[in-house]
Formats: structure tokens, C-alpha cells, sequence
């Protein structure tokens, strides 16, 4: 071990650390599974830290004082970070040095996620500034570099935690959190790192595979020196040891647009083979590199794979066959650590957990999740719906931080086979007068046709829970934990017209005037909510939730019943349980927060899966 000193005008810093390279990118996974390239540096560990309450400093020579060290890439409000301060702290700096990477061409500096707004300077130089709490951004600070063999970066970042005009998700703007509402996450909190690449290269890939024409789609764009031709692209397509396509293309103007024609397998048994789904997640790895003159310009490495999915009448249709959706709502977050994972053996093991649980999707409510959380449910085979955090008024500026956001989202995430659904909006948050105010309407309307648009291949739902205007699934919100009322609401004996025409929960409509139901899928996105409380806990803080049981044997005996009344209602397509596990205050999970579950795991999957009796093909 050995200690790390920081001198802050008189105030010596010291914390051990150890030994091992910081920099080693073999002990922590690729933090852009999609796009890989070697070699790489993490960037996570310790940096100086300071926080600026008051806004006096615009540049890092006005800060006089580094006073504390913080475990990137946990946040400062996180106990894992060092820190664990959670008052409100609008302005916080970071710095750290390192040896820089040995290599000819570019380097770039990439930060995988910084809420809210970011400025980054290196060596003492302003780079640029990024706005969106949510999403990565890079930087090319080649140009900055010096002789002296390392590299400082430093970082500013405001988070305003009472800005209800940006998008937020769960992160609570009072002192402490309170409902549902949960500690806020500023500054860094997803992974630093840096790669050299050439002065070609790859800049972005985008997957998009055609089932019907068996055909892989693929979306690519240069970066840095970009020529108008003399550029070839090669691109080994392969699963397992079975070599699939391995071709050579011409780039034109840097940009790559291409359908790449796999050769149907006819018989179905043999195509099945090749399709991802939960039950059998087949993936198709890529290897991709960048040629000019017979020189390599650029090698990486990524992976897509062949599933479709839509919607065809009242059913979610996945690889062209119907398929009933049983997710669990998960809120992304972990004691210690926040909104940022653990590790990455934790984001797996929520993966691994989910499954053994019975259910084949999660809806990640409220969060952009992590890129290594989208990696595993590739891998492992989870359906994924995305969720936009939601801002909490409508203004203009809330319009704007909105889109730009989103936008980056859907362009970073689409290439994921596991996400299978977009949610802009959540039971009208951030657009409260969405029945009395056109704007509100024209608003949630558009993010719609923004993200069909975006991508022409996932459902969205416009507004998950109530209050719909255009939707692929219309998606219900009802926590009555009473199975009988569900059946009087929604079973058999009920028109549909009838349930549509009446408030829900929430003293909601189902669907806008002149946003008539059309056929769509109908889902229960929300139910359940089931806190266990014993009594000794009853007033305590971690004991919220839609219904409180007091024994582990009635919350089972709730949950058993309850899942099997929804499976048995012959409506839906598909549901979504609360919750995966106890966030904070809120002790409705199926799991503790330290993901240890409540009543034992297989009664869990059984329940999940029970069917009451009614099995259709869609089921079954």
C-alpha cells in the first residue's frame, strides 16, 4: 500500500491505494461494449475533489482549495465515493493526472456519464461543454497534449438539485428523500477512460437487422481525418466458429451505409437457431477494421444479432410470433453506490436474477441504465424497455434538455437487441395538464413520432400509465393489490369500451379524446407494490409501499395470488410487476436492497409464471 498526498494550500490529503495500475483496462470491463477497440485506459480511482457552493469558480485557476479525494466514478452523495455528502451542492470540481498513453494518432478522452452539465479543461486548457445528465460524451484532446508525459484533466459540474426543468428520473430536489423520490446522483458517475485510435477512425456504428429479409443492416460514420473515398471497410460477421459474412466495402464521404445479406437458412428449425430471443440469446460478434492503401487504419470490435420485434393487433410480437411480456420494474439503484453500479459482476447478477425470477424483460424505470446493463441483457437474454428520466415541469427549456437528451439516447442505445420498447413519458410527469393544454399534448405527441422516427423498429409508448395520445401499447397503471377488483376491472365480463370510457387509479383516463384505442396491445405496466413491513418497522422510513405485509408467508401468499389473477386475465398482453428490489424508503421489492430475495427464489419464479389455468400460444 501507499499514501497519496494532495497539497490544498496547507492541507494535506492522505489516503492509501493500491499498489496496482489504476490504468489496467483488464480489471474492469469495456465501458462501450458495442464498440471496441484496444488498447484503452480506465480513468476510474481516486481524483481530487472540491465542492463550490456558491459559484465563484469558472475556470480551475480560481479554485484555492482541492479538499477531499473521491473513488471515481461514484458520486459524491454515495458512500462507496468517499464522500457521501448529500446536502445540496450545486457545483463540485474534479482533477486527476495521469501517464499519458504511448502511440501515434489521436487521443480521446471519453466520460460515460456526468449529471448535469459539464465543463472539462486539459492541461490547463478549456475543451468543451456537455449538457445531459444521462449521456456519454467524448472529447479529442490530442491537440492539448504535452511533452512532459502526463496528462491533467480537470472537470467542473453543476447539478442544480432543485431544477425541476431538467430530466432527473427519481433523483429527489428536497433535502432528503421522501416518497418515491431517492438521493440525488451529481457530477460523474459512470467510467473515465481514454483510447488512442488512428487518425481515421471509427466514429459510430449503428446494428439493424431485417428478419423478414434476413439481412444485416449496418450504420457507420468516420471520424478525424475523414477522406471523400480511398477508404475500405472490412467486416467478418461470425457466430461461434461459424464465419457468416467476411466482406470488404468502399466508404464514400466517411460514411457507411450498408444491407448485409446473411443467406436465409430456410427450414425453421435452422433459423430459429440463428434468432436471439430470452430463451436463447444468439449473438453475432463483428469484426471491423479500416483500410486505405493496404494500410490498417482502425480495428474494433462489436456484436449485433437477428430478432425482430412488433406489434400485430392486441399482441407484442417477437421474431413474428406472439410473445407474452412478464417484466419486472427496476429502479437501477443500490445503497452504497447509487445510480452506479457496484461493479460489473453486479449489473450481471441483477440480469441473472431477473431470469431465475421467472420474468424475461425489465422495464428500467426512470433511468438510462448503464451500457454494461444493456451488454449483459445481450448476452444473457433480457428484454430491455428503455425509459426517458422524466423532468417535472413544462417549459420551454424542459422541451429542449428533453429532446436533445433523448435523441443521444436512442442514438447510443439502438443498437442493443435486448431493448425492445421506448417510454418517453411516465403517467404524465413533467406534462400535468396533458387533458386541459394542447401544448402538453402536441409535446408528448411528438416525442412519439420523434422516436419512430429515430427508430422505425421498436414500439413506443408514449405515455406509460395513463392518458394516452398516440401509442403502440396502451399501458395501464393499477395497484390495487386486491386480485378480485383486477377481474372486475379487466377480466372477461368487462367491454372494453367500457373500461377505456372510465377513470383508473390515479383518477386518470386511459386514453385522450381523440386518441381512441385502435386494437393496441394492452399491458399492466404497474401493479403490485408490495411492501413487506413487520411491525416493528411500520413508522420506520424503509416502509413505504402500495400495500404493507406484515409476515414473509403473506407476502408470498399476496404475490401468488396476485400474479396469478394477471396472467389469467385474458386482456393483457403482458405485465410489469413493482418492484425488483427495495430502493431506499421504499420496501416494495421481491429482493432486499442487497439483492438477497425475500421468500425463497424458485416460489418467486413459480408464481411469475403461473397461468391460473389459461394457456394460449402468446403464453405457453
Amino acid at each position: 500500500m501507499k499514501l497519496l498526498d494532495i497539497n490544498n494550500g496547507g492541507v494535506a490529503l492522505s489516503v492509501e491505494s493500491n499498489d496496482k495500475n489504476a490504468f489496467d483496462s483488464k480489471e474492469i470491463s469495456h465501458p462501450r461494449p458495442q464498440l471496441q477497440r484496444s488498447p484503452w485506459q480506465s480513468l476510474n480511482g481516486l481524483w481530487k475533489f472540491a465542492f463550490d457552493d456558491e459559484g465563484k469558480c469558472v475556470q480551475p485557476s480560481d479554485l484555492k482549495q482541492w479538499t477531499h479525494l473521491i473513488e471515481v466514478p461514484f458520486a459524491p452523495e454515495s458512500n462507496k465515493s468517499g464522500i457521501g455528502d448529500r446536502n445540496f451542492h450545486p457545483n463540485c470540481w474534479y482533477e486527476r493526472e495521469f501517464a499519458t498513453p504511448e502511440g501515434d494518432g489521436r487521443l480521446l478522452l471519453h466520460f460515460g456519464a456526468v449529471d448535469y452539465c459539464a465543463r472539462v479543461w486539459v492541461n490547463d486548457q478549456y475543451i468543451a461543454e456537455h449538457e445531459g445528465g444521462h449521456t456519454n460524451f467524448s472529447l479529442d484532446i490530442t491537440h492539448v497534449l504535452n511533452d512532459s508525459g502526463t496528462t491533467k484533466v480537470t472537470l467542473w459540474a453543476q447539478d442544480d438539485p432543485q431544477d425541476l426543468a431538467k430530466p432527473r428520473g427519481k433523483q429527489d430536489w428536497q433535502l432528503k428523500e421522501h416518497s418515491i423520490w431517492y438521493p440525488r446522483t451529481s457530477g460523474i458517475w459512470q467510467t473515465v477512460w481514454v483510447e488512442r485510435v488512428g487518425k481515421t477512425y471509427l466514429g459510430h456504428l449503428c446494428w439493424n437487422c431485417d428478419f423478414e429479409r434476413w439481412e444485416v443492416g449496418f450504420e457507420g460514420a468516420l471520424a478525424g481525418d475523414v477522406p471523400v473515398c480511398g477508404i475500405q471497410i472490412k467486416m467478418k460477421l461470425s457466430i461461434g466458429s461459424t464465419v457468416l459474412v467476411n466482406d470488404t466495402y468502399e466508404v464514400f464521404n466517411g460514411e457507411i451505409n450498408r444491407r448485409i445479406a446473411l443467406g436465409d437458412p430456410g427450414i425453421d428449425d435452422y433459423r430459429n437457431e440463428l434468432l436471439w430471443s430470452p430463451e436463447k440469446p444468439t449473438l453475432i460478434d463483428a469484426e471491423i477494421q479500416l483500410w486505405s492503401n493496404e494500410q490498417l487504419l482502425d480495428e474494433v470490435k462489436s456484436y449485433t444479432a437477428m430478432r425482430t420485434v412488433s406489434i400485430q393487433r392486441d399482441r407484442f410480437m417477437l421474431n413474428g410470433r406472439p410473445y407474452y411480456l412478464r417484466l419486472v420494474l427496476d429502479q437501477g439503484y443500490w445503497p452504497d453506490t447509487l445510480m452506479t453500479p457496484p461493479s460489473d459482476e453486479a449489473l450481471r447478477r441483477d440480469v441473472e436474477l431477473i431470469k431465475a425470477m421467472g420474468f424475461n424483460g425489465v422495464r428500467k424505470h426512470q433511468k438510462i441504465e448503464d451500457p454494461r446493463f444493456l451488454y449483459w441483457a445481450d448476452v444473457l437474454g433480457l428484454l430491455v424497455w428503455e425509459e426517458m428520466p422524466s423532468a417535472y415541469r413544462f417549459t420551454r427549456k424542459a422541451v429542449e434538455r428533453m429532446t436533445r437528451e433523448w435523441t443521444q439516447v436512442i442514438k447510443r442505445d439502438s443498437s442493443h437487441p435486448c431493448i425492445v420498447a421506448w417510454v418517453p413519458f411516465n403517467e404524465s410527469w413533467g406534462v400535468p395538464n396533458l387533458v386541459e393544454t394542447a401544448a402538453h399534448r402536441n409535446y408528448v405527441v411528438a416525442m412519439y413520432h420523434l422516436t419512430k422516427t429515430l427508430d422505425p423498429t421498436r414500439p413506443v409508448i408514449s405515455n406509460d400509465g395513463w392518458e394516452s395520445t398516440d401509442t403502440d401499447i396502451l399501458a395501464i397503471h393499477d395497484y390495487d393489490t386486491k386480485p378480485q377488483q383486477l377481474v372486475r376491472r379487466y377480466g372477461p365480463e368487462v367491454k372494453l369500451s367500457d373500461m377505456l370510457n372510465h377513470k383508473r387509479p390515479g383518477g386518470r383516463i386511459l386514453t385522450l379524446d381523440n386518441y381512441p384505442h385502435q386494437g393496441q396491445p394492452v399491458m399492466l405496466t404497474e401493479f403490485g407494490g408490495i411492501a413487506y413491513a413487520p411491525d416493528s418497522k411500520l413508522d420506520a422510513v424503509a416502509a413505504w409501499g402500495y400495500e404493507r405485509c406484515s409476515s414473509i408467508s403473506e407476502l408470498e401468499m399476496k404475490y401468488t395470488a396476485l400474479l396469478e389473477t394477471v396472467n389469467n386475465i385474458e386482456l393483457f398482453s403482458g405485465f410489469c410487476y413493482t418492484q425488483f428490489s427495495d430502493t431506499f424508503q421504499e420496501a416494495n421489492g421481491l429482493l432486499y436492497s442487497d439483492r438477497t430475495p425475500k421468500f425463497p427464489l424458485e416460489a418467486i419464479r413459480a408464481a411469475t409464471l403461473s397461468d391460473g389455468g389459461f394457456c394460449t400460444p402468446s403464453r405457453c
